[in-house]
């Protein structure tokens, strides 16, 4: 039962941080690292739907290959996938071109998911009385 709790908050955050990556996108005033660094917050807390029993430091390093191997594909520019990258669906999912500056961004989204859960984790309820 505890598991179906954490599953249906996981998978909370992440409708809201894909409509806030979304939002990101469409407002000139947001830098656009932050729509990066959402990226790889959504993609630590998808793997933590689906893992959700992992260790932290699993559920770090899955997300972040993802993140980097998605992002290091964008260096093949195949004209098949190039065509699949110009659609909205396709480079919302895999991007447009690599970037090192993307790389800096997945490793700070998925920095601060893991510290956000390592501190939430040690926090401990007040005692009544």
């Amino acid at each position: 039962m505890l598991n179906l709790k954490k599953r249906i908050l996981y998978a909370l955050l992440i409708i809201i941080v894909i409509a806030a990556g979304l939002l990101s996108r469409k407002t000139a005033m947001i830098p656009p690292i932050v729509g990066d660094i959402l990226y790889a917050v959504m993609m630590f807390l998808i793997i933590r739907f689906l893992l959700i029993n992992s260790k932290l430091q699993q559920i770090a390093i899955i997300s972040l290959s993802i993140c980097y191997c998605i992002e290091l594909a964008q260096l093949y520019q195949a004209t098949w996938i190039t065509q699949i990258r110009n659609t909205t669906p396709g480079a919302l999912v895999l991007g447009r071109g690599f970037l090192w500056s993307d790389m800096l961004a997945y490793t700070i989204g998925v920095g601060l998911c893991t510290l956000t859960a390592l501190f939430s984790s040690r926090r401990t309820p007040p005692s009544i009385g």
